[in-house]
C-alpha cells in the first residue's frame, strides 16, 4: 500500500516536471521567520525567442497558518535595456469560507496564479522580476515560497 502511494507520487511529479513548454520555473524559499516588507525575491528570465509568446505566473505556496484568503504582491520588472515596469498583484489563496484552493499535500498548498497572458518580449535578453509582499504585516507568515513560471504559449 505504501509502496504504491510513492510510486503515485513520483509518476505525478514526473508529469508535473516535464511541461515543455516551460522556458523558466524557480522557486525562492522565504524566510522561516516570515516575509518581511523589505525582502525582494528575484527572478532573472532569460528570454531568447522575442517572436513568441509567453505565460507568466507567480506561484505561491503557503502553509495551513497563513491568516488571510489573498495575497498582495509588488511587482517590479526591469528589461535587458533597464525599462522599469511596477504592477501589483492580487493572489487569492483561500475561498470565502477559508478552504485552501490550489493543490498540495500535508500543511502545504501551491497555487499557480497567471499574472500575465500572451505577452511578447521586445528586446531578447534577462529579464529580472522582482517581488515583494504588499500586506499590511511588517512580517507575514505562513508563506513558504515564491516561484514564478514562465511559459511559451504553443
Amino acid at each position: 500500500m505504501k509502496n504504491r502511494f510513492l510510486q503515485a507520487i513520483f509518476i505525478s511529479l514526473l508529469l508535473v516536471g516535464c511541461t515543455g513548454n516551460d522556458v523558466y520555473f524557480q522557486y525562492n524559499p522565504v524566510a522561516v521567520n516570515g516575509w518581511s516588507k523589505d525582502t525582494a525575491y528575484v527572478f532573472n528570465v532569460p528570454v531568447l525567442d522575442t517572436a513568441a509568446t509567453y505565460n507568466i505566473y507567480v506561484n505561491v505556496r503557503n502553509r495551513g497558518e497563513y491568516p488571510y484568503q489573498n495575497l498582495w504582491l509588488f511587482l517590479n520588472k526591469i528589461t535587458p535595456d533597464t525599462i522599469q515596469t511596477k504592477d501589483s498583484i492580487e493572489c487569492y489563496l483561500a475561498d470565502q469560507r477559508g478552504k485552501w484552493l490550489g493543490t498540495g499535500m500535508g500543511s502545504i498548498m501551491e497555487m499557480p496564479v497567471l499574472y500575465q497572458q500572451n505577452v511578447r518580449f521586445n528586446k531578447a535578453g534577462t529579464y529580472r522580476y522582482e517581488i515583494v509582499q504588499g500586506m499590511r504585516d511588517s512580517m507575514l507568515v505562513g508563506i513558504n515560497d515564491i516561484g514564478m513560471r514562465v511559459e511559451k504559449v504553443k
